[in-house]
């Protein structure tokens, strides 16, 4: 990854919580990938984000149902957002940002390997050891805050065909990981933050006025 969040410490403290107003380019943690992009990548990169549901949508905010048929609909579900994370520049995508209420998200930490797909995922186990570190969203662009999360992570989950999987997760993987399984039970990165960078990100996600002369 081009550019690292900053060093961990394990708890919030004021060194490390970075201004929610921090605009592009941004972390590698959360959903966003920090990368200088081309014009075409940056305009396939721009199609794609509107594509995605943006704070405040009432979406973001809805928890995601149980998905009990493996059918043609969640793949092309999949296909959707495995097409959009990869257009975004993301780590990870969950099918609320899409508007969608179903219980699968994608997830993609390493650019040089096949993304996964998770679909009705559970958090079984988290590690004791907790890191705050920076984090962005795809769906609450311009704004980097950190977040606590656990270190490593044990999920439960189906593939698109409905096998049974189990992860284990560590570091940024782990991290893409919560934040995903956050969106599905309309969790967003602005509950989990510090007082202060949550007042900070909410001025910058909240409209600006229109001045008419």
């Amino acid at each position: 990854m081009p550019v690292r969040p900053s060093e961990p410490t394990g708890r919030p403290s004021p060194s490390n919580v970075v201004s929610a107003s921090k605009i592009a380019p941004m972390s590698d943690a959360g959903e966003v990938r920090d990368e200088k992009l081309d014009a075409e990548a940056e305009a396939r990169r721009r199609v794609a984000l509107a594509q995605i549901r943006q704070y405040p949508d009432p979406a973001l905010r809805m928890k995601a149902h149980d998905i009990e048929s493996f059918d043609v609909d969640l793949t092309r579900l999949v296909e959707q957002l495995e097409h959009l994370l990869g257009d975004a520049n993301g780590l990870g995508l969950a099918a609320t940002q899409l508007g969608v209420l179903r219980r699968v998200f994608v997830l993609r930490p390493d650019p040089d390997e096949e993304s996964k797909v998770l679909v009705n995922p559970r958090l079984v186990e988290g590690s004791d050891e907790r890191i705050t570190d920076d984090e962005g969203c795809l769906s609450l662009q311009g704004v980097v805050i950190p977040v606590e999360r656990h270190e490593r992570v044990t999920i439960e989950a189906q593939d698109p065909e409905g096998n049974d999987v189990r992860l284990e997760l560590e570091g940024l993987p782990a991290r893409v990981a919560q934040h995903e399984l956050d969106h599905l039970d309309g969790i967003l990165i602005l509950d989990r933050t510090t007082p202060d960078a949550r007042r900070e990100a909410l001025a910058v996600l909240r409209p600006q006025p229109v001045v008419v002369r």
